[in-house]
């Protein structure tokens, strides 16, 4: 019997094969990494966006809910700039007092309610006889008497005006003592 020499094993052969797998292994590798990097990016960018948007809508809900406060502020302000020449009709009314007149009463009880509805929503009168002139405040339509008060003061108030927080729904129109 012959015995069977084994076969000489190429081991250069194997060492490139090896080595060519293992370059294609790192070669996968390499680009997996980069896949991952530009995925990573990716996410990212994907993060701070929707981060943009989110802060963007909160912004824009908060706009809104000012835009509507604002408009519903502008809508009575503007109502009760329509009520004001009602509310001067009924001052006249009620300058001529009248004893045991249901009419005058009933006058009476209405400038009451409108009064404090007024009062309700932070309407005010603005009404400074004796102190010195604001134009901000007032509009002086006429000269006043020289001896009715110090020169430049309010002497007269012929139309309140009427405020509603900061702003002047009207300016009252009174008479300025003049300057000598």
């Amino acid at each position: 019997m012959t015995k069977k020499e084994p076969k000489p094993v190429d081991t250069q052969e194997e060492v490139k094969d090896e080595s060519a797998e293992q370059q294609a292994c790192e070669r996968e590798q390499s680009e997996t990494e980069k896949k991952l990097a530009e995925a990573e990016q990716m996410r990212d960018e994907y993060l701070a966006l929707a981060q943009r948007v989110q802060a963007d809508f909160d912004n824009f809900r908060r706009r809104n809910r000012q835009v509507a406060s604002d408009s519903f502020e502008d809508g009575a302000r503007a109502f009760i700039k329509t009520i004001l020449p009602v509310c001067d009709n009924l001052e006249r009314a009620l300058k001529e007092y009248r004893e045991n007149d249901p009419l005058y009463e009933g006058v009476q009880l209405v400038m009451r309610q409108l009064t404090d509805a007024l009062s309700q929503r932070g309407v005010q009168a603005v009404s400074r006889q004796g102190e010195v002139f604001d134009p901000t405040l007032e509009d002086a339509v006429a000269p006043g008497d020289t001896g009715a008060g110090e020169p430049g003061t309010v002497c007269e108030v012929l139309q309140k005006g009427y405020r509603m927080g900061d702003v002047i729904l009207r300016h009252a129109m009174v008479r300025v003592v003049p300057n000598l």
